[in-house]
């Protein structure tokens, strides 16, 4: 759980509530778009992510979606099971055509997931 509440946390710490919560009515919590990446069909087993064929055009697309103010944060989960990223979309329509554009996916190097988060517990300030 405390990990969660960190998570949520950085969130806020790292930009804010998405444009989204600008949409919701009063006193509702904003809503997040979350990606999870897993392997795909054409991951190659006993390869870290970095040799993967196409991994490095994945890392650059995030790059990409960060530098354009779309995404809150994401990275690498630590088990080797995959990853998320947390968008700063409006819509999961939006969220899921980034998911969709995203060179790994295409490739079938990663699958992904879009889930759409309700974020009713946050803090304004990170946990140490």
């Amino acid at each position: 759980m405390r990990t969660a509440l960190l998570i949520v946390a950085l969130l806020l710490y790292a930009g804010g509530a998405t444009a989204a919560e600008g949409n919701l009515p009063a006193g509702q919590p904003p809503v997040y778009f979350v990606l999870v990446h897993s392997p795909g069909p054409k991951w190659q087993a006993g390869l870290s992510f970095q040799e993967q064929p196409g991994g490095d055009e994945h890392v650059r697309y995030m790059g990409e979606l960060f530098e354009r103010g779309l995404m809150v944060m994401g990275g690498p989960f630590l088990d080797d099971s995959g990853g998320m990223m947390i968008s700063r979309t409006q819509t999961i329509e939006e969220a899921r055509r980034l998911a969709r554009d995203d060179p790994a996916v295409r490739s079938g190097l990663l699958n992904v997931k879009v889930h759409p988060w309700l974020v009713p517990m946050r803090s304004t300030t990170p946990e140490n």
